[in-house]
């Protein structure tokens, strides 16, 4: 029996009226992240890792004698009663093995401690995106050249990215279209002789569109930002004890040289109010992180991020926060009757210099990294990219990636969560250690373990 555990099941086994027999377990690795604490023997505080191995192993234990498969050998050897005492001792383990030695237990003893700045994730750009048809992707090639090389990546569903590839940030690009149907009909099509016409019901109702380039960029996992974040929403709440996750959004307004192309709204304070709204239509107050959030009682964010520090894991477990890609007239529109972001959902960039200084996007890692550096360890959070339009996949150059990493930014983006084999050279983005995060290589705190952060037992 682990060492860890002997303090709870000598309770339990006492209870009982003395000692009782357990069915040999095999050794099983011990996830060293997972650290819980035991109340009766504090000097050896019970192994979180190896609790979990034997509740999975009591589990399929158990499912084994429901479904009669070891039943010749119960009355020989008395190993069903022994397996349904070692269920008992779980539990006795549980009620006895905490983080405050008062008989609590917790899957992430350091929640109170570690902040929403001390982790390192791996996000994805443009989370929604599909790459072109090939009928349009061709023409857009013979046209476009190295521009539309740009194009050639795809992604799978927000909820495959959480759930499978350990993404835990992602970018949506978003166009308004307040009365629908201004992207439903598709002008790129028809200079390939293919109907023009969508056909797709969402991209006729009200509300912000999720694409990249109108008409000739369109293809998506989810067309309007309600139904993306509804999708969000749903993998959140399936697993609620998730670390907090970050969503970016560029709202767009470009106009492309196409015949026949759709005209953009503009994007001004009316629009930029709606998209707040339409975010809080999916979230609810107490499922999102907002500036309010962060900068409490202090006058400026500047000043709560650097003196108070960001919200605990505790504190942030299960919710989402949003950031505006976007500089420029329409990060002064978004401040322009909010400049402390007052009342705002979504964090802007702004350099560490500014009242509202929290999150800076700072794109490429290699030319940013001294100051990428100097902003985490500072108690700024940062995203940058691992790689922009497919040139590493294309070349396998990690110089980029592996600058993003060691940068300690909070979130990098990247459009290859997993390898496009393609052009022969593997490229990906991951995190190290195969977690979904990682202590911040920057900030967190020196002992630290990925295990505190997330891990895939403790989601739900």
């Amino acid at each position: 029996m682990p060492p860890g555990l002997k303090c709870s099941v000598g309770r339990v086994a006492r209870v009982a009226g003395g000692p009782l027999p357990l069915p040999a377990l095999p050794r099983l690795p011990f996830p060293g992240p997972l650290r819980g604490k035991c109340s009766a023997q504090p000097e050896s505080r019970a192994a979180l890792g190896t609790l979990a191995w034997w509740v999975l192993v009591s589990e399929f234990a158990l499912a084994v004698i429901r479904k009669g498969m070891v039943s010749s050998s119960c009355g020989r050897r008395g190993l069903c009663g022994a397996y349904v005492v070692f269920g008992l001792l779980l539990l006795g383990v549980l009620a006895g093995c905490g983080d405050d030695g008062e008989g609590s237990w917790s899957a992430y003893p350091r929640d109170r401690e570690l902040r929403l700045n001390h982790f390192q994730v791996i996000g994805t750009h443009n989370s929604y995106h599909i790459e072109p048809r090939p009928e349009l992707m061709d023409y857009l090639l013979r046209r476009l050249g190295s521009l539309a090389e740009g194009f050639q990546y795809s992604h799978v569903p927000l909820a495959e990215q959480f759930e499978r590839q350990g993404v835990r940030q992602i970018e949506l690009d978003v166009f308004a279209d307040p009365q629908g149907g201004l992207f439903a009909h598709r002008a790129g099509l028809a200079l390939i002789r293919q109907n023009p016409d969508a056909g797709i019901p969402e991209l006729e109702q009200p509300g912000f569109k999720v694409l990249h380039v109108q008409d000739i960029d369109f293809e998506s996992t989810c067309w309007t930002l309600v139904q993306c974040l509804t999708e969000v929403k749903r993998w959140s709440d399936a697993n609620p004890r998730h670390m907090p996750l970050m969503i970016l959004l560029e709202a767009k307004d470009e106009w492309i040289p196409v015949a026949g192309s759709a005209v953009p709204i503009p994007i001004g304070e009316a629009e930029l109010d709606a998209l707040d709204e339409e975010i809080r239509s999916v979230f609810p107050s107490e499922r999102l992180i907002t500036p309010d959030d962060v900068r409490r009682d202090r006058a400026t964010l500047r000043d709560a991020v650097q003196n108070v520090g960001w919200p605990t894991l505790a504190d942030t477990r299960g919710k989402v926060m949003f950031c505006l890609d976007n500089g420029g007239a329409v990060r002064a529109a978004y401040l322009a009757q909010h400049p402390l972001l007052r009342g705002r959902v979504m964090f802007v960039s702004a350099g560490p210099d500014e009242d509202v200084a929290a999150f800076w996007k700072l794109n490429d890692s290699i030319a940013d990294f001294d100051t990428i550096r100097d902003a985490v360890a500072r108690g700024f959070v940062v995203r940058t990219r691992a790689d922009a339009d497919t040139v590493e996949a294309r070349s396998g150059s990690t110089e980029r990636r592996d600058h993003a990493l060691a940068s300690g930014a909070q979130w990098v983006s990247t459009d290859y969560p997993v390898p496009d084999t393609r052009w022969g050279h593997g490229y990906v983005a991951k995190i190290p250690g195969g977690m979904p995060a990682r202590c911040n290589p920057v900030s967190a705190p020196a002992d630290c373990q990925p295990g505190d952060i997330e891990h895939p037992l403790f989601l739900r």
